[in-house]
Order: structure tokens, then sequence, then C-alpha cells
């Protein structure tokens, strides 16, 4: 069931922090189900607002670590939990340093993240993928949808190139506005990430999707120049790219590589992307 405005007992969401409340019991439900906490895991939730997802998560684990930056939640969540089954970390997310929190146990980061900075923060957590057993957030519906984009959609874009070269990424349900308070006026999904250069093995077809690998994929040589690669094709995206990647490669070159000049930064794949960056690494050290 539901709750009413009151189920914010007595909170006004702020805009500037861009609050959302999930208030949906069926949808909680499902969310911790997916996050799948146990026993040694060191789970991580950022912006654990009204303690929506933070009592059901602290139901199946002993200790929660929560990054939260409005101080009027903080002290909510101080006097509902114990310290010593909450840790509450006070600040901004786009700034925390997940590494302190990295244990013996596998390190699961989850949460509601805002709508207003939900991309940034998405590109601040590659530095972590390396620690991370997997991530699940919920975002606007509209983001996650470029986040597991393929090439040659409209959707396919900077963000998902950076995102699916670091991380398996799957789209998991939609949770509609009503299931919020107040309620938003778009559509929101589930997103799960897992690492794929350090995650976990998992059971491809329990997933649903024969033949996916985790692992063997081709690193870039060069993260930084990588990086620098995407963020120039995808600068103008109705320009091609013999005119967004002229400052790297000319077209013969890139022809060679078997990439059409021509093509737009959208109908290229990731892997194309980490071969081009890494043909232009080998050159430099030339």
């Amino acid at each position: 069931m539901k709750e009413g405005r009151a189920g914010l007992r007595g909170h006004v969401a702020r805009k500037r922090f861009g609050q959302n409340f999930l208030v949906a019991p069926g949808i909680i439900r499902k969310i911790v189900d997916a996050i799948g906490p146990r026993a040694g895991d060191t789970v991580v939730e950022i912006g654990p607002g009204l303690g929506a997802l933070t009592e059901p998560l602290l139901e199946r684990i002993d200790h929660l670590h929560v990054v939260e930056i409005d101080r009027d939640l903080i002290a909510r969540l101080a006097s509902r939990f114990p310290p010593e089954r909450l840790t509450i970390h006070e600040g901004d997310a786009l700034e925390f340093d997940f590494r302190a929190l990295k244990g013996g146990g596998p390190l699961k980061i989850a949460g509601n993240l805002p709508y207003n900075i939900s991309s940034p923060l998405l590109f601040h957590m590659v530095a972590y993928a390396p620690l991370v057993h997997d991530m699940h957030f919920m975002l606007q519906k509209e983001v996650v949808d470029r986040m597991v984009a393929e090439p040659g959609s409209k959707d396919f874009g900077r963000l998902s190139v950076m995102l699916q070269y670091h991380y398996y990424m799957e789209r998991m349900f939609v949770v509609p506005p009503g299931a919020f308070n107040p309620a938003p006026k778009v559509d929101s999904a589930i997103v799960r990430m897992i690492p794929r250069m350090t995650g976990p093995k998992i059971d491809a077809g329990a997933l649903g999707i024969p033949g996916i690998s985790l692992r063997g994929q081709v690193t870039a040589k060069d993260p930084t120049l990588f990086a620098r690669v995407v963020t120039a094709a995808f600068s103008q995206r109705r320009k091609m790219l013999r005119n967004t990647l002229r400052e790297f490669i000319n077209e013969t070159d890139l022809a060679a590589l078997g990439i059409a000049p021509t093509a737009r930064a959208e109908d290229i794949a990731v892997a194309d992307y980490v071969r081009l960056a890494n043909t232009l690494a080998d050159l430099a050290r030339r």
C-alpha cells in the first residue's frame, strides 16, 4: 500500500537535492531482492532519504553504510537506527571516497540517485569499478535507457560507451511515478551494474542473456586517451568521425582500422573505440 504525504513524517522534499522518496512496499521489496545483501557484504546506500530501503536492507545484514547530504534526514536516520547497525557518512556522494569502505568482503553500492546529479555521479563511480562487486541504482528511465543503449540507436552516447566499457549493465524493471512521494513527472528504472574486468563470474543463463562474458574484454592501454577519443567523437554527434576525430587520426588510417570515416559516433561499438584508442596509444609510443 502506498503511503500518503504523511509518510514523509513532516519532512519537506528539497528540490535542490532532487528528493523523491520511494514509498511503494512492493517496489522496495523487488529492489532489495535485486541487491541481494548477504552476511559478509559491505553494503553502501547512496541517498537513504527516509530509510525506505535502509530498513529492509538491515533486516538482511548486520551493518549498513549510508551517504547522505541532507542534515535533517541524517538526524532522522541517527535517531531511528543505532550506530552499531548504521554508519552515516555526511556529505556529497559526488565527493565521497568509496575506497575507504572496501573491506574483505564484496562491496555493494545501491541507491535511489537524485535525478539532478545522476550522470556526474555515474562518471564518479567509474573510478571505483575495480573495487566493487556490483551496483544497483534507481535512475530516471531515460538515463538508464542511455546507459544500456546499443550502437546505432539515438540513445547511444558518451555515457553508454564509458559505462559499458567498465560494466555489464542490465535494465531490470521500470518504476512508475506513483511509487514516489512526491511523484516525479517521469518513469524511473532499476539498473544493475557489474564490473567487467574485476566483477564476479556470473551465470549468464540466469540473467537470460546466453553467452555473455564479463571477462576478457580488451583493455584500453591509455584510459585517459580512450576517454578523450570518446569525448571528441560525441562532441558533435551530427558530424562524421573523420571530422570529430581529425585531431587524433586521418581518414585513411581510420578506414584501415575497419571504421568507416563517414560513420557517426553512435554507429560504432565500444570495442571499436578501444581498438582506436589503443592504436593511437601505440603510435604515440613510437
